[in-house]
């Protein structure tokens, strides 16, 4: 399965088997139900930005050669929000699809304008 965390392009979620909650950053267990029972799936990529903000300072000084550069808040087609980098200039509420782009010493999923 590809997942950006393992340095391949992709976004790997999760799905609970007992109560079908879905989320964002693996983990072991549910945290709805509890169960142990997950599945971990790929994700299409495709979502529409709830929140965008822009980060004029960057945390490091390998990425200070990215700033200023936009984070958003994603709801993906899946049912999960996350976080995530995005072309300037994306409003909320806007459509946007993944592509992954080098980021300090790995890549990072950047989400771009879907054409309507």
């Amino acid at each position: 399965m590809n997942d950006w965390t393992q340095r391949t392009e992709g976004i790997v979620y999760q799905r609970c088997s007992a109560c079908s909650h879905v989320w964002y950053f693996r983990r072991s267990f549910c945290p709805r139900c509890g169960t142990t029972d997950v599945a971990a799936l790929q994700a299409s990529g495709t979502g529409t930005i709830y929140a965008v903000t822009e980060v004029m300072r960057a945390p490091s000084e390998p990425l200070r050669a990215h700033a200023p550069y936009a984070i958003a808040l994603v709801d993906m087609d899946e049912g999960f929000r996350m976080m995530a980098h995005v072309e300037r200039g994306i409003d909320i509420g806007g459509r946007v699809r993944a592509r992954f782009v080098a980021f300090g010493d790995g890549i990072v999923p950047q989400f771009t304008r879907v054409l309507p």
